[in-house]
């Protein structure tokens, strides 16, 4: 059962958390990158493990129940695609900020001090100014050039050449030899 000291404080840390995971995923994230794939999955999995974390906080919970809860999302990860760095690290701050609001017997100042610490946090290493001159795109090509795994720099400069930009580097995420294609992330400079 559920202390009565929990249950006044619940809506006021879930409208904290929502506040702070809106911030994040929609003010910032969607802002800056467009995604609303991920905004929806990121902010529903936020309001989903909020409800969790907060009914396992309220009741006594093993380090076995724990472990089995780790091993539940890590096979969400082995049966979702392939999401890039950016994405995964604000979906794992949309995670962070409902594990932050959902735990009882934190005060609620400081429940909002760290929520706001990593919400300015996230604003500000993840500023459009910070790295303003880089930035990456996910490119398919129609054809695996044959220099594409044995000269990596011939195959930067031909990705320089054909997208008019300074590579960096690149990655080659697949090749599919059946038809021909390669799936590269290419990290370029802007002029």
């Amino acid at each position: 059962m559920l202390e009565s000291t929990l249950v006044p404080e619940t809506p006021i840390r879930f409208a904290i958390n929502i506040v702070a995971m809106m911030v994040l995923v929609f003010g910032l994230y969607y802002r800056r990158y467009r995604d609303k794939e991920l905004v929806t999955a990121a902010s529903l999995f936020n309001v989903f493990a909020f409800g969790v974390l907060t009914v396992l906080s309220s009741v006594e919970f093993s380090l076995a129940a724990g472990f089995g809860l780790f091993a539940i999302l890590a096979l969400f990860t082995l049966r979702s695609e392939q999401i890039s760095k950016v994405e995964i690290t604000y979906f794992f701050g949309s995670i962070a900020i409902a594990v932050i609001c959902s735990i009882h017997g934190t005060e609620l100042a400081f429940v909002g001090v760290i929520v706001t610490l990593v919400l300015l946090g996230a604003w500000a290493l993840d500023h459009p100014r910070i790295l303003q001159s880089a930035d990456g795109v996910k490119i398919t090509l129609d054809k695996i050039d044959a220099h594409a795994l044995s000269d990596p720099e011939e195959m930067r400069a031909d990705l320089s050449e054909r997208l008019g930009v300074d590579v960096m580097s690149y990655q080659i995420t697949a090749l599919d030899y059946i038809n021909d294609m390669a799936r590269i992330n290419v990290f370029f400079r802007k002029s």
